[in-house]
């Protein structure tokens, strides 16, 4: 069960899928708590796929949600979520946190693409994204953070990104954005005015062997090339919707 405490929500959901030796992909492990309900929903081919719902508004100050989710060989599973989560502010001043773990075995294939974050004005939030991939592990993974509801200021909202691929760090980036992050956030070198931003993760064997190149897609879309089988896609826009056409096409630009 959720954990209501002094300072807040505390709930953890928890994912496993198996390849279940017919195909497909099972699910052993399907577990929610409280705000993070999963429901199984329709799949295509051997892919399993999970859907977050919330069940609660948040998170709030104080909260603290967690998911944890694993794809052993020969497992394919894909993540999303219902609606948006909107971090919001909390009757204290704690910080709220969302922590993501995403173990991806060699043979396994996660796309993990939930809807966008929402940082509301006067909200405090931390969210932490740490991804581990096997040597023959596939990873499709989107992060969109959209500053404010329409028309208001964005609260406080700090992410940080890890993935690693057979046991190495191919990428190691943090953010900070809104009332009391370093200065220059929203200046020419990071946000440059815009409200909301994304990065694309895709790890995939054959980019070891086919290295993709560094460019431009577009005026306020870029791909990296990682240190590793794998490609990184930053984008931002002038708001949710502009944000997801520009990593959507950025997607099938790589093949989907």
């Amino acid at each position: 069960m959720d954990r209501m405490t002094l300072t807040g929500v505390h709930a953890t959901a928890r994912i496993v899928a198996r390849d279940d030796g017919r195909g497909g992909t099972s699910l052993p492990v399907l577990e929610g708590e409280g705000p993070l309900a999963l429901r199984r929903t329709r799949g295509s081919g051997a892919e399993a796929r999970v859907m977050i719902v919330g069940a609660m508004s948040g998170p709030l100050g104080g909260d603290r949600f967690a998911i944890e989710a694993r794809v052993e060989d020969g497992a394919r599973l894909g993540v999303g979520s219902a609606a948006a989560t909107i971090a919001l502010p909390g009757q204290g001043k704690e910080e709220a946190r969302y922590d993501v773990r995403l173990d991806v075995a060699d043979g396994g294939e996660l796309r993990w693409l939930p809807e966008q974050l929402i940082s509301a004005r006067g909200s405090d939030l931390r969210v932490s994204t740490r991804v581990d991939v096997g040597a023959r592990g596939r990873l499709v993974l989107r992060e969109e953070q959209v500053l404010g509801r329409v028309g208001e200021e964005p609260g406080r909202l700090g992410s940080r990104l890890t993935v690693r691929v057979a046991g190495r760090a191919v990428l190691d980036q943090e953010l900070a954005c809104g009332p009391g992050a370093p200065g220059g956030w929203d200046g020419p070198a990071v946000l440059a005015g815009h409200r909301a931003v994304g990065q694309l993760v895709v790890v995939r064997p054959e980019f070891a062997v086919e290295p993709m190149a560094a460019r431009m897609l577009g005026e306020c879309a870029a791909l990296t090339p990682l240190a590793g089988p794998a490609v990184l896609v930053s984008a931002v826009a002038g708001d949710a919707l502009r944000l997801r056409r520009l990593l959507d096409e950025a997607l099938a630009q790589l093949g989907g």
